[in-house]
């Protein structure tokens, strides 16, 4: 397992990634964590590892320096978030020897998802999937939903309802291949027994499935 911390230029700032390559790694999914969270993030961790087993690479991957995170309307900026993701995903495949050559997915949570679904959207099939683990997927907008070509799954949930009911939402705008999981019982966080668990068994199959 290769690690290397990334610190990557965009617009006047840089922001900064953890990129772990398994040996022979298939891919690379890049994190976009939700409001408020970070790349030291442990539910994304958790994911990484998983994916990890799997022979995924993965880059978590902050989208705001901590001075932008301390802003709340910031944090909602979807149209920064894409913009930085784009930037992010640019600078793997064209800067970091390591990872250039592989293919490229997108694992998002909260507003996160909606970044990583607009970013999907203007990569078209340069972007392999889409994970969303309790996101936004809403606010990515009808117009963009509808232009996303890259398989994409949308984890929520069961006792999140208003997300849940917002992905069902945005679900129905999506025209490429796509499924929408509920895992029973789980909250926002999915702090519960066995939740995240499931999110990652889910993430690893789906990206396992679209890696070409």
């Amino acid at each position: 397992m290769s690690s290397e911390l990334l610190r990557i230029p965009a617009d006047d700032v840089h922001i900064e990634g953890l990129l772990e390559l398994p040996g022979d790694a298939r891919g690379v999914v890049l994190f976009a964590h939700g409001s408020g969270s970070s790349r030291h993030s442990p539910r994304n961790a958790h994911v990484a590892r998983v994916l990890h087993a799997q022979g995924t690479g993965t880059l978590l991957l902050d989208l705001l320096t901590l001075v932008e995170d301390l802003d709340y309307h910031t944090r909602f900026d979807i149209t920064l978030l894409t913009h930085r993701l784009l930037i992010a995903t640019a600078y793997v495949m064209l800067h970091t020897p390591a990872s250039r050559h592989l293919p490229i997915a997108y694992f998002g949570a909260s507003t996160g998802a909606a970044a990583a679904l607009q970013a999907a959207a203007a990569l078209g099939d340069k972007v392999q999937a889409v994970v969303s683990r309790g996101g936004r997927a809403d606010l990515a907008g009808t117009h963009e939903l509808a232009k996303v070509t890259a398989p994409t799954l949308l984890l929520v949930g069961g006792a999140d309802t208003e997300v849940l009911a917002l992905n069902r939402e945005a679900y129905a705008r999506l025209r490429c291949e796509k499924e929408l999981i509920v895992v029973p019982g789980a909250s926002h966080l999915f702090e519960e027994a066995g939740a995240l668990d499931e999110v990652a068994r889910q993430a690893a199959d789906w990206f396992s499935r679209h890696w070409r």
